[in-house]
This record gives structure tokens, sequence and C-alpha cells, in this order.
């Protein structure tokens, strides 16, 4: 049984929250404390997290940062009020997996949740041939990652990144494809929500990220995946 994770310091919300997820048929554990959430998260096994932003001891954000710099790939999607454009993208940035913004129906979020999940989940997608890229051995359908035979953890989003680079390799894909592509939305182009998945993936990737071989930035176009 799949296992959610809700960090929402409203009480009405968070308890309409765990019987509606439990009634479709996830495990759910609350906590409307953000620091709380934050040693849930990483010290946990959950399938998925919601968390609010507002909240008491630590943001969602904070939260997200915290877990996302000690290695959980647990995937994320942010529950907030805030519907002003830096907001979503910080919580992009910081590496959410989606997010949903306050009041939303219990179809939307569902649907946030499964699709998410159903990304996120390797039994659900057919395994296909691995490919070599850098340092990494990457199965991009069942969304694993080697590096000298030891696992690397990459979030979902993660993989959509790189292997949308994969599709395109040795083309130039700009920062506003990315944007558009992997995450499915319209979004005002942003340099730093895509910049900093490259980071992140020139890290695992690269012998030496700060001289990128692989994934290289084209000034004024964006990136190409070169294998």
């Amino acid at each position: 049984m799949p296992t959610i994770l809700i960090v929402e310091d409203e009480p009405k919300m968070r308890e309409g929250l765990k019987d509606n997820l439990t009634i479709e048929g996830y495990e759910v554990d609350a906590t409307g404390d953000g620091g709380e959430g934050l040693s849930k998260l990483t010290g946990g096994s959950y399938d998925l997290a919601l968390l609010d932003v507002m909240l008491p001891t630590m943001s969602g954000f904070d939260i997200l940062k915290n877990a996302r710099e000690k290695g959980v790939s647990t995937p994320i999607i942010m529950l907030t009020a805030k519907g002003e454009e830096i907001d979503r993208v910080l919580g992009l940035e910081l590496g959410a997996d989606d997010y949903v913004l306050k009041p939303f129906s219990l179809r939307e979020l569902l649907a946030r949740v499964k699709a998410v999940m159903r990304r996120a989940d390797p039994a659900a997608l057919a395994s296909g041939e691995s490919v070599t890229i850098g340092r990494l051995v990457v199965d991009l359908e069942a969304y694993t990652a080697a590096c000298d035979g030891k696992t690397v953890q990459m979030t979902a989003r993660e993989f959509e990144v790189l292997k949308y680079l994969w599709s395109h390799r040795n083309h130039n894909v700009s920062r506003e494809t990315l944007l558009n592509e992997v995450w499915g939305y319209d979004a005002t182009p942003t340099t730093r929500t895509i910049d900093n998945f490259i980071v992140r993936l020139r890290q695992k990737i690269e012998e030496d990220p700060a001289n990128p071989r692989h994934i290289v930035t084209v000034h004024g176009a964006g990136y190409r995946l070169i294998p």
C-alpha cells in the first residue's frame, strides 16, 4: 500500500486530506509541524509527500530544501495559497515535483498525486535498455541510475529532464522548452529553475562538473546533451 506524508498545519484540511487519501487506498501519516515533517520525511519511507508552504517552526520550502540536500528523492507536491509565480518557481528550483494552489478540488489533487507517483514508480514503467551518459548508466524508462555499480539517487523530475535531453541529444534545447515539456505548463521562462536542475545533473554525470563535457551550455540557446 503506497504511503503518503502530509505536512499541513490547518487541522481541518489535514484531516480532510488524510481521510480522503485513506479512502483512495493510501496509508497516510500526517503532522502539522514543519520540524516534525522534516524529521518524518528524512527518517521514514514514503511514496509521496504533500507539503504546505506556510508551517510552524519550518516552512515547506525549508523542508524541501533540507530533504533534497540530504538525498531524499521522495516525490513532493507543494500545497500553497500563494499564487505568485516566484513562489511556484522557487518550489520547482528546490526540487518539488509539482505544486497545487489552494483552494483546490479533491479531484485535482488526486490526479496530481497519481500522476507524480506513476512517474516516480519504476514498477509502473517498462524497463528499457540502459544508456551511458558520462559517469552514469541510466535506464530512462525504469528511472534507475548507477555509477560504478552503485545506485545513484535521483528525483523523478531529474530523470524527466535527463530523459528529454537524451531524446534530443546533440541538439540544442532551450530552457523554455524544458519548462513547458517537462513540467507541462506554460510558465514564464526562469533560467534559475532549469539551471539548478542542470547543476544537480552535472554533479552526478560529469567527471568535472565545473567543466562539463556531456551537458554543455549553449549560450543564448540553452543546453545540449552530448553522449
